[in-house]
């Protein structure tokens, strides 16, 4: 049985990627830092209770795995909603470190699980705001960038070791974390959080938000074998976004 490793994948998007594989035959292994989450995941996965930015608990993890043939480096948070000259330096650090360290350390710790097997794939969960940019949400915006250009590299890396890498960039994902965002973006431009929700809708040319079962379906499409010669490539799953800072 074929194994998968997902980071923050006790809930949201992570959680429907671990579903999406185990429905495609996979082994699921998830890191979370939620202990909750992680207690009603299947009995069937493994889980594990971890801040993906522990480099020596990630290693630890990495460290039970005898094989791995899929890397989903999920793991994200949403950071500050501000203008670039409020934004704490702290705030800063988290965000880039959770979005950006984290996805390194991942990587880090599956390569020489891939690399052995001699085939396999790693899919980092990006953002559109890391092909756009975004107004009030530097820190994200520019940590999201950076796992783009991570990526780029991991694929010419490990790609001569068969290994594939890949990026997933969710538009609005509905959800909790989306819910925070949608409520700091009202309260920093004066509206409810039902027109920053339309506005982001309407910044779409579906017209829609996006499901973490569409991430999730992607996902399992570039870890599988009809994904074999697709590595290198930033992979919008956002209904087409037209407009990065949605107004009415």
């Amino acid at each position: 049985m074929k194994q998968v490793l997902i980071t923050a994948g006790a809930s949201g998007i992570g959680r429907a990627m671990g579903e999406g594989f185990a429905a495609a035959g996979f082994e699921v292994w998830v890191t979370d830092v939620d202990a909750a989450a992680l207690a009603a995941c299947p009995d069937a996965w493994r889980g594990f209770l971890v801040d993906a930015t522990d480099e020596t608990a990630m290693a630890a993890v990495f460290a039970q795995m005898e094989r791995l043939e899929v890397l989903c480096a999920n793991a994200g948070i949403a950071g500050p909603t501000a203008p670039v000259e409020d934004v704490a330096l702290a705030d800063w650090r988290s965000c880039v470190s959770v979005n950006l360290e984290g996805a390194f350390l991942a990587a880090k710790y599956a390569a020489p699980l891939l690399k052995a097997a001699g085939r396999g794939a790693i899919v980092l969960t990006s953002s559109t705001a890391g092909q756009y940019g975004y107004p009030n949400r530097a820190p994200y915006a520019a940590a999201k960038w950076a796992v783009i250009g991570l990526m780029k590299t991991l694929a010419m890396e490990l790609g001569p070791f068969g290994v594939r890498a890949n990026a997933i960039c969710p538009g609005a994902v509905e959800g909790a974390r989306m819910e925070g965002v949608l409520e700091r973006e009202a309260a920093a431009k004066g509206m409810t959080r039902d027109q920053v929700y339309d506005g982001y809708a309407a910044g779409t040319s579906l017209r829609a938000f996006v499901q973490a079962r569409d991430i999730a379906d992607m996902a399992v499409f570039l870890g599988s074998d009809q994904a074999r010669m697709v590595s290198g490539q930033v992979i919008a799953v956002d209904g087409h976004t037209e407009n990065p800072d949605p107004k009415l």
